[in-house]
């Protein structure tokens, strides 16, 4: 279902979900786009409002140019607590590991590593990983936009059975009957509810007075939600209710209609669901049409 609540997102639902459904890294500029923009190479000081990591050069060896877009793709690739450390500190590092990346591809080019049937397998498969991240993105971006977002919102509270009534409750849970009819009589005497919860209750809200806090009459066990949902805010039970986990004493403290989640709090479930379906739609479509046979670790086909 879901219409249930989530925290609301620092960041566009997209931005987020689609890297991670595919499971691939989030797209980035590769070095060498902007040797193959045609874009004319130019140095802009650090501090400069608006420049280009493609054609920024902030490093060069032996005349060749390393690119700000390489820096900003590998801080991107860096683990989140490191993304988000100021520029200043992180830049001289990963600048130095621009370099030491970039001298040894230089070397290993030099050694006609490049040539070699398992490197070209290699450069084969992430070729095919990063045109399949591409394509998918892509995909995903023409049929998830905000207006199809909201629109599956709308038909998520159209059908949502998730209405009627919660209840804010505390509870004291005891061992024995006769201890549960003697907190009520305390109570009658005009004992503090939670005070006792905290004294008395078995409970793991025990220490915190008893309090259950809002909850639908589906999340409780049925004789606990019977009794708690048959009282008035501020009446307390007057007999103690029997379930499988002892004997409870049930104070209710307020009811409320129950409000479904904004589209910003399930912004992001959404967006979740929608990209499995239009990979799942995508990959079912390629499918179409197309022989596959299946082979197992022997070689024999799979039926």
């Amino acid at each position: 279902m879901i219409l249930t609540c989530f925290p609301r997102a620092a960041r566009s639902a997209k931005a987020v979900l689609i890297p991670a459904a595919l499971g691939v890294f989030a797209a980035f500029v590769p070095p060498a786009a902007a040797q193959q923009s045609g874009a004319a190479a130019k140095t802009v000081p650090a501090d400069q409002a608006a420049i280009d990591p493609a054609t920024t050069i902030v490093a060069t060896i032996n005349g060749e140019p390393i690119y700000l877009a390489e820096i900003l793709a590998q801080i991107q690739q860096l683990p989140q607590q490191y993304q988000q450390a100021p520029m200043e500190q992180i830049y001289p590092p990963m600048l130095d590991r621009a370099i030491d990346a970039r001298l040894i591809a230089n070397a290993a080019r030099e050694a006609g590593l490049q040539d070699r049937d398992d490197v070209k397998a290699r450069v084969a498969q992430a070729e095919n990983e990063i045109i399949s991240e591409v394509f998918l993105t892509e995909k995903i971006s023409t049929q998830m936009d905000d207006a199809a977002l909201r629109k599956r919102y709308e038909e998520s509270l159209a059908t949502s059975t998730e209405t009627g009534e919660e209840v804010k409750a505390r509870h004291i849970l005891l061992t024995t009957e006769a201890e549960a009819r003697e907190v009520i009589a305390e109570l009658k005497k005009g004992a503090d509810f939670a005070e006792l919860a905290k004294e008395k209750s078995t409970g793991p809200s025990g220490s915190n007075g008893g309090d259950l806090g809002y909850f639908t009459k589906e999340a409780m066990v049925p004789p606990f939600s019977e009794a708690a949902f048959a009282l008035k805010p501020g009446e307390v039970t007057e007999d103690p209710v029997k379930t499988q986990f002892g004997w409870h004493v049930i104070k209710v403290e307020d009811r409320r209609a129950i409000e479904p989640p904004s589209f910003e709090q399930v912004q992001p479930q959404i967006a979740q669901e929608m990209t499995r379906e239009i990979l799942q739609e995508t990959v079912e479509a390629l499918r179409d049409g197309v022989e596959i046979k299946r082979f197992g670790p022997d070689g024999s086909e799979l039926q």
